[in-house]
């Protein structure tokens, strides 16, 4: 199986649930990293979008990275080599 690089996926007015949760578990299963955009509808805010990156990362069965960048949060998964440091 090939792995795809990277995925997209939107948070809107609906919010996290255990739906998107799942959806975001099967992205990473698939996919190197996923990358969330917090829709205007969602209420985010920069207070609170590492609040709403956290509740998925705790909720999410596979250990992932975060980063956040504006209203936009990149979840890159564990375990592909990323957490090694390589001799140059």
């Amino acid at each position: 199986m090939v792995m795809k690089p990277s995925a997209q996926f939107q948070i809107g007015k609906n919010g996290i649930h255990d739906s998107t949760i799942a959806t975001l578990g099967l992205l990473l299963e698939n996919h190197k990293q996923v990358r969330i955009s917090f829709l205007p509808t969602s209420g985010r805010t920069s207070a609170n979008i590492k609040q709403m990156a956290e509740e998925i990362v705790s909720k999410l069965s596979r250990p992932c990275y975060v980063k956040i960048i504006g209203f936009k949060v990149i979840l890159l998964r564990k375990g592909l080599g990323h957490d090694k440091k390589q001799d140059l």
